[in-house]
């Protein structure tokens, strides 16, 4: 089976659900923001402080372009998608599987943005990246699961029927 490769936005779950995943089907869970942490030695938040966010989305689109695993959940950082070799890459080696939330879903879940290390331009908010990102979530998901009013158990469920039916489709 492929890789299944989590996008969407911070809060959104990919790590959570993609962790109880793995579990599940025997697979291995990566996420790619702790490889981008591991590999430059610094924390997310600190990268964009150091690089910028162009220099940091270099970094970014580098690591997720050089996964290169089988039998693996994928968790990406939300920002994968300004990027399309990256996002090419993943989809060549797995499913891409968009985890949506409503706005007000990812508002009450994220936090500080700027200790979570998420990429956003000065002056813009929240409401603003959201419209910016889904449009692109869309262009590049192969399966669209939405979590919304879901407990962490239902979105993994439907977030693995998802996977099954597009792969089966492929056969």
């Amino acid at each position: 089976m492929k890789n299944i490769v989590l996008i969407g936005m911070p809060g959104a779950g990919k790590s959570t659900i993609g962790v109880v995943l793995a579990k599940i089907l025997g697979y291995q869970f990566i996420d790619s923001d702790l490889l981008i942490q591991r590999q430059e030695g610094k924390v997310l938040h600190e990268l964009i402080e150091e690089h910028g966010i162009e220099g940091f989305l270099s970094i970014e689109e580098q690591v997720n372009r050089d996964i290169h695993v089988t039998h693996s959940v994928i968790a990406t950082g939300g920002s994968v998608v300004y990027r399309e070799p990256a996002m090419e890459s993943l989809g060549k080696e797995g499913v891409i599987v968009y985890i949506q939330l409503s706005y007000e879903n990812i508002k009450a879940r994220v936090g500080d943005l700027d200790k979570r290390g998420v990429v956003i331009h000065n002056g813009c908010t929240l409401l603003d990246l959201y419209k910016e990102r889904c449009p692109l979530y869309e262009k590049y998901a192969d399966v669209t699961v939405n979590v919304d009013s879901m407990t962490i158990e239902g979105a993994i469920a439907k977030v693995r029927t998802a996977v099954q039916e597009a792969l089966e489709g492929e056969v």
